[in-house]
């Protein structure tokens, strides 16, 4: 059998090779005649998978180390027998940490109190969940929105956007982008938020009306973005104007990319009747990179604030991009992945 992958997914050399023909390629340079005679594609979120790259290939299997799958046509790949495999939940523990660190950062930086502060989170699934269960135990009151959970699960505990945003100081995304979430965050949005609450995208750049935001930042407190419109090409007015920008890179956890390795390749190997790798997982290859735990009892905000820094200062990732926004996709490939935190 062949694979071919994304050259920069982690820890995949090698773990295949004893079993398939592997052909390692830039995600963004995969192209039909690569995968003309391929039985899997292992990706990220920089391949697209359409008919015009999988129409008379012999793919049958795409795993993406990501939790999104807006890159992929869902719909042919169904129509065709072709078996889609994303990594659900892999990053949540790098976006919770990004989230509270990009939320205390911007709040002592600018003296943005957060004393009985709400926070809204847009979208509660595996990374939404990990913010609220944070949130609450650091003392913040929440609202959450997610229309599919509310229709599912009952009503109860959800509230309206409407309600959300006009109700929050600080309002988090972590949406999937769909027709439903597309460009969601608009002028009517942000007239929603009350004067000098913080917003933050980690979510998908094309749930963001970027002129919108642009046009409300005045009225707010802090601006935190992450993923962009029109990704590596972003909007350098909308860079110059928000207090933390990054390269796509919220999910960046050394365990988040163990994770979703460790998901591309058990649903690959479970494909193909290789169970030797049924259970695979990445060793760790960084001594002393194991999650660290943090005691934030008792401690105040301004503490708290400090604690978060330490861990990741979310503030050197801000830098950097700014100095070289043209280089986003370098950024991204070089990044050296942050150790996990939890409570």
């Amino acid at each position: 059998m062949k694979i071919v992958a994304d050259k920069h997914i982690p820890f995949l050399e090698g773990v295949f090779e004893p079993y398939a023909e592997v052909v390692y390629i830039d995600g963004r340079a995969i192209n039909h005649d690569d995968i003309v005679d391929a039985d899997a594609l292992i990706i990220r979120t920089r391949t697209i998978c359409n008919a015009d790259l999988l129409d008379g290939t012999k793919v049958r299997m795409i795993a993406t180390a990501t939790i999104g799958m807006d890159h992929i046509d869902l719909d042919y790949c169904r129509e065709h027998g072709i078996e889609v495999h994303n990594a659900e939940g892999c990053n949540a523990g790098g976006v919770l940490q990004y989230v509270f660190s990009a939320l205390y950062g911007v709040a002592a930086r600018k003296g943005i109190k957060l004393d009985d502060a709400t926070i809204g989170i847009v979208g509660v699934g595996h990374v939404g969940k990990k913010v609220e269960e944070m949130a609450r135990h650091l003392g913040f009151k929440v609202l959450l929105c997610d229309p599919p959970r509310a229709a599912a699960e009952g009503g109860d505990g959800f509230c309206s956007l409407e309600f959300l945003l006009a109700n929050s100081q600080v309002v988090t995304m972590h949406v999937p982008l769909d027709e439903t979430t597309r460009g969601m965050a608009d002028e009517d949005f942000f007239m929603l938020m009350p004067p000098g609450s913080i917003f933050i995208n980690a979510a998908r750049g094309e749930v963001l009306d970027d002129e919108a935001l642009i046009q409300a930042i005045p009225k707010l407190g802090a601006v935190v973005i992450d993923t962009w419109n029109h990704e590596p090409d972003v909007n350098r007015d909308l860079l110059e104007m928000v207090d933390i920008a990054t390269p796509h890179i919220a999910g960046y956890s050394y365990q988040g990319k163990q994770n979703a390795t460790a998901s591309a390749v058990q649903s690959v190997a479970r494909h193909f009747g290789i169970e030797q790798l049924y259970d695979y997982y990445p060793e760790a290859d960084i001594p002393d990179h194991d999650p660290i735990r943090l005691d934030l009892g008792g401690k105040t905000h301004g503490e708290r604030a400090a604690v978060f820094q330490y861990n990741y200062p979310i503030f050197t990732d801000d830098f950097r991009f700014r100095m070289e926004p043209e280089n986003f996709e370098r950024l991204r490939s070089e990044y050296k992945y942050r150790r996990e935190i939890y409570i």
